[in-house]
């Protein structure tokens, strides 16, 4: 599997304006299996309550499933359960959205393909959220460009509420100028209007 996604590397560091049509086929059996394996078990669960455990007692049968729902376009994300965890330095909460272990199985694939593909297209001074690259690792950028370099000032900003307000038409816009496989597109889309279940109540997201 991980020659398979090396090769999209390459492919998409070597054509910057490339697109690719066929990436759906990636997410087959060996990848699914995988990504249940890289799972946190004691994650917290989502609505439908079944644990790492759970699916796995169970875990060829479930992965064919699987399979065979997202080959025939039947397969939909449930609801990510609603929690609020704490904010730092703040008594406001932050809302923290909780897929189903199948979910997360698939988001953990879906997420090696973009991935490697969108990591091709970062500036080096890009550290949010990137593999292999921590705070501390920012921090030691952040004091050469201070101690170093013709600094006159640092801006520090925030996107008040980013995620619960990011546009998700402009989203999948943003993602077609390199991703021209219509499933993987759709697959994505269903994640995006799955929804939330908060209290026992469910709650659409941006259409």
């Amino acid at each position: 599997m991980s020659t398979k996604l090396d090769r999209i590397a390459e492919i998409a560091k070597e054509k910057p304006k490339g697109q690719f049509t066929s990436l759906i086929h990636l997410i087959d059996k060996e990848m699914l299996k995988q990504c249940h394996k890289e799972l946190d078990g004691n994650k917290a669960i989502g609505i439908d309550n079944v644990t790492k455990q759970e699916y796995e007692a169970n875990l060829e049968e479930n992965i064919d499933n699987l399979i065979i729902s997202m080959k025939n376009h039947t397969y939909r994300p449930q609801p990510v359960k609603r929690v609020y965890i704490p904010k730092a330095n703040s008594e406001k909460k932050r809302p923290l959205g909780i897929p189903a272990h199948e979910d997360k199985i698939v988001q953990l694939a879906i997420n090696k393909i973009l991935k490697v593909i969108y990591e091709q297209d970062f500036l080096d001074c890009s550290f949010g959220f990137r593999p292999n690259r921590s705070c501390h690792d920012a921090i030691k950028i952040l004091d050469v460009y201070l101690t170093k370099k013709n600094t006159s000032y640092v801006v520090d900003a925030d996107i008040k509420g980013f995620f619960e307000h990011v546009n998700h038409e402009w989203m999948m816009k943003f993602l077609e100028v390199r991703i021209k496989d219509p499933n993987l597109l759709r697959l994505i889309g269903r994640f995006l209007k799955s929804g939330i279940m908060e209290q026992g109540k469910f709650y659409k997201v941006y259409e």
